[in-house]
């Protein structure tokens, strides 16, 4: 299984492709998208999309592991994500990606063991569980590593509950 993970922001996209393999999985890719801030924000969601769509091309992953979007005290910050999050999602079904969303506990919970973990705390287990040398950077490539780790646990466990009930 490959997934792609997003961590969607207008400013900072994280993105993640991770391979479960037997034995464990490992990251294919890990990035961030970082639009233009001259641009205006038609032109940088244009930019996102078209940077997903190669993503999704150079990678060929199975599904998307995104964040569930939550209310943010911000409005200003709470559009962005949106905006960002909807270009992620165009660009999923039209690349014919299954999607599935995750809450920011579910992710940790799935990660750490602990829905109250620190960033610190999943960084530090996303770069233990993927072999990987040092920490992604920046924190967005993390949090993209982790919503693919979650999705890799649960659909294990969802077939695994799906054969026990056959």
């Amino acid at each position: 299984m490959r997934v792609l993970g997003i961590d969607p922001g207008l400013t900072t996209t994280g993105f993640a492709v991770v391979e479960r393999k037997a034995g464990g999985m490992q990251a294919a890719g890990v990035g961030a998208i970082v639009t233009p801030k001259a641009l205006p924000t038609a032109a940088r969601l244009s930019f996102l999309r078209a940077q997903l769509l190669e993503i999704i091309a150079q990678h060929r992953p199975e599904v998307m592991a995104i964040e569930r979007l939550f209310f943010n005290v911000n409005v200003r910050t709470a559009m962005a994500v949106g905006q960002a999050s909807g270009v992620a999602l165009e660009a999923s079904a039209s690349s014919g990606l299954e999607v599935h969303h995750y809450t920011p506990l579910e992710v940790k919970q799935s990660v750490v063991g602990v829905g109250n973990a620190s960033k610190s705390q999943v960084q530090s287990m996303v770069a233990a569980l993927l072999g990987l040398e040092a920490q992604p950077k920046p924190a967005d490539a993390a949090d993209a590593c982790a919503l693919c780790i979650c999705h890799i646990n649960r659909s294990g466990l969802a077939r695994a509950l799906e054969a026990a009930l056959r």
